[in-house]
């Protein structure tokens, strides 16, 4: 796989160095190098771009402006990984969905560190966007998805999933044999979408729940392990429809 790049910095030594880097490493493709994050916004409508090397302090928008206008394109939107000389937009960073945080100066060796994950990335994006679905052979409980987890995609099994509740902007995903839950920078809307409607439920606006670990069942309340989960109102009738199996 080769992915389309392109560079952005307004100091011309970095960004000079930056391209060079992305020149030297086989499976990234040079497109576009700009000395202003306005001047890159320009070159992303023209052309399709899988990955950007972004510096954050710069003049009139910078990195951290651009990558939430680039995040906002979701799906479809380029990934990013910042370069900088600053630790403290490191929580920043993310927050808008960057693979990664590369401190200036930094060498080849930790460049290629963070192109590979990268690369890894949207190799497993691309076959992951959704619940994979099943080949000859396989069984439901192969079924997994992909969870952004920190900087990387952690695999979960469908089958661990107990239940997932919704933050302001994460989401925790509680598994069975697991005490702590994932933390995962995405949406509960989101999480739904890729989840099969069969096997999980919406039951509040904060909670999805697996329907094979329900333990108990009240009409207005479920009961997964020890944990005690409220039917919000807006989904007890679909609730309710579910309910009429068990009775």
């Amino acid at each position: 796989m080769m992915l389309n790049c392109i560079a952005v910095d307004d100091e011309p030594l970095a960004l000079g160095l930056v391209c060079s880097f992305i020149e030297q490493t086989p499976f990234l493709k040079l497109t576009g190098r700009y000395l202003s994050a306005v001047e890159a916004l320009v070159g992303l409508q023209d052309n399709k771009i899988d990955l950007v090397f972004l510096d954050i302090q710069m003049p009139n928008l910078n990195g951290i402006e651009l990558a939430r206008v680039l995040d906002s394109r979701s799906p479809n939107k380029p990934r990013v990984i910042f370069t900088t000389a600053y630790n403290q937009f490191a929580l920043e960073g993310y927050k808008v969905d960057a693979l990664d945080y590369l401190l200036k100066p930094f060498n080849y060796e930790e460049f290629l560190h963070a192109a590979n994950k990268a690369l890894t990335y949207v190799e497993l994006l691309q076959r992951s966007n959704t619940v994979a679905p099943l080949e000859s052979g396989q069984h439901p409980e192969d079924e997994y998805l992909f969870l952004k987890i920190e900087y990387q995609l952690v695999r979960v099994a469908l089958k661990d999933i107990l239940y997932i509740e919704g933050l302001k902007d994460y989401v925790k995903v509680y598994l069975q044999d697991t005490e702590k839950p994932l933390l995962s920078l995405t949406s509960l809307k989101a999480l739904e979408e890729k989840l099969p409607a069969k096997r999980f439920m919406r039951v509040h606006r904060s909670f999805i729940v697996s329907l094979d670990k329900i333990n108990s069942i009240t009409r207005n309340a479920l009961q997964i392990g020890k944990v005690n989960i409220n039917v919000g109102d807006q989904y007890k009738e679909t609730f309710g429809q579910f309910l009429s199996k068990w009775i």
